[in-house]
């Protein structure tokens, strides 16, 4: 046995342990059973897959059928002690491995079109082999389940529901944003496919570009994340109005909140959006382990109400609902532009020069651990902003707060740039600022730029992460600049600098979605 298969077998063996450990007895008295199950995918691959059907279903009447592909990485039972509660509630469940990951078929696609036929290769299965109802399908999961079911919704009219958690509606413009690599993201992916699951020659080479910063290739790979994102099929989504439930975390630092608030506001059909504190999948994860959880209520909420006809009021409640990093109470808005509807511009006025190719001690973290950290102990990353080296770091601040302010939303910079090189990279963060100079992160977002002219300004927007922050009383918030994240990929020649100005007929400022509280 290689090493490879090894460490993998012994790693299914212990995420199995650990799920099942969590859910408790496989099928419990109250449930129908549970079966594992192989299923033929397209081109006759075959997925493992389980399936659960209510008790006491002997093939008089049907159910309703959901659909649960695995996130990336995870094995079969991953969503167990979901689908054990929602069977008892009344539905058939499938779960199952995508291919290409642990013992299912094929090699890992990346939501590609192989993937979306599976989907619907697994929905006609659970037709003709448990009591499903071919009316009322819906499809569910989290990070990868998340991204592939909004691509089947968007191609097969059957399905009627989805409950989308910490995935992606734009692939690049998450792992790409600011035509930045996320750097850590995909070594965290590539890392975690390698070990459970086998990569495609078309993945490794996607991988090997990414890493590689090859220009030449980026129109190739824009092409490639294009192909595996809903926003693509937007028109094939909206015509075939399933209804769809949007969640996922402010600190997700794989597929960031921005991309699904976009693409949320652009969804026609029935339509929900959620944002929670944590990061990539944090949020759901003790509902993975059959304890109480918020994500998965409102998930069984919403496949109720559109899938079994209840009146449940979740109608009435209002569609967007985020939770405050800081507090721990929920908040209700008709739509996501009335989120960050009041917009105050902290002024960055005069010019500053910073040098590249050093950390000045701002950072946004580290991926998966930062956002648990402030999800839990509502501690993000810090900095103390007077001992920020000048250096390598441009700050701005605006005055102290009287009373406690409220950031909703995303904040957005403006400014004017001078390389002296064709291509850069910067970071800029938005930090809630106390009395002694303590900096806890609020936002952040890289920027890279190519082909630019040495020497000459030009104009840079770039949108932070969207998020729900309170900033107390006496406090301020600072905007710091600088060029290096571990986060993310540099593309600062050595000794390169970048100048920030503020020209009188084009002001550089930050525009921050901030509100009395």
């Amino acid at each position: 046995m290689g090493s490879r298969t090894a460490l993998r077998t012994t790693a299914v063996g212990i995420v199995s342990a650990t799920l099942i450990a969590g859910v408790g007895p496989v099928a419990s008295a109250g449930t129908g059973g549970l079966r594992f199950v192989d299923i033929t995918g397209d081109g006759g691959t075959t997925l493992k897959a389980n399936v659960i059907t209510p008790a006491g279903a002997d093939g008089t009447r049907r159910y309703p059928l959901l659909v649960f592909p695995t996130s990336w990485g995870m094995p079969q039972v991953e969503y167990l002690a979901q689908a054990r509660r929602l069977a008892d509630s009344g539905y058939v469940v499938v779960g199952y491995n995508v291919r290409g990951f642990w013992q299912s078929g094929g090699e890992i696609e990346v939501a590609g079109p192989p993937d979306v036929a599976d989907a619907s290769r697994v929905i006609d299965w659970a037709l003709a082999h448990t009591p499903a109802d071919a009316e009322r399908i819906g499809m569910g999961g989290v990070s990868y389940g998340a991204g592939i079911s909004l691509l089947t919704a968007a191609q097969d009219e059957r399905v009627r529901a989805v409950a989308a958690l910490s995935g992606w509606a734009d692939l690049i413009g998450s792992i790409y944003s600011g035509r930045t690599q996320h750097t850590q993201a995909a070594a965290l992916l590539d890392g975690a496919s390698l070990v459970t699951g086998r990569q495609s020659a078309e993945v490794r080479e996607i991988f090997e570009a990414f890493r590689s910063s090859d220009l030449s290739k980026e129109d190739a790979m824009l092409a490639w994340g294009k192909k595996r994102s809903a926003t693509t099929y937007l028109d094939r989504l909206n015509d075939n109005a399933p209804a769809v439930l949007l969640a996922n975390a402010w600190g997700d630092s794989v597929f960031p909140p921005n991309q699904y608030a976009d693409f949320y506001e652009k969804l026609t059909g029935p339509k929900r959006l959620q944002f929670r504190p944590g990061d990539h999948a944090t949020a759901e994860l003790t509902g993975l382990l059959g304890l109480p959880n918020d994500v998965w209520t409102d998930t069984e909420r919403w496949f109720d109400r559109h899938l079994k006809g209840e009146d449940n009021g979740i109608d009435r409640e209002q569609p967007v609902r985020l939770k405050s990093r800081s507090t721990g109470g929920y908040e209700g808005y008709p739509d996501w532009k009335s989120v960050g509807a009041t917009n105050r511009k902290i002024a960055l006025a005069g010019s500053t020069t910073i040098r590249a190719n050093v950390n000045s001690g701002a950072d946004g973290g580290l991926v998966l651990l930062s956002g648990l950290l402030d999800q839990i102990a509502k501690v993000p990353p810090m900095a103390s902003i007077p001992l920020l080296p000048r250096r390598w770091a441009a700050v701005w601040e605006s005055g102290t707060y009287r009373t406690a302010q409220q950031v909703r939303g995303t904040a957005r910079l403006h400014t004017t740039l001078t390389p002296t090189a064709g291509s850069g990279t910067l970071i800029a963060y938005l930090y809630d600022v106390g009395p002694l100079g303590l900096g806890k992160l609020v936002s952040s977002a890289p920027y890279t730029f190519h082909g630019r002219t040495p020497h000459q300004p030009f104009g840079v927007d770039l949108e932070l992460f969207s998020t729900a922050y309170d900033v107390p009383a006496g406090h301020r918030l600072a905007l710091v600049v600088d060029t290096v994240d571990p986060l993310y990929a540099e593309h600062n020649p050595t000794g390169a600098q970048l100048t920030f100005s503020s020209p009188a007929n084009d002001p550089s400022y930050v525009s921050v979605p901030l509100r009395e509280q």
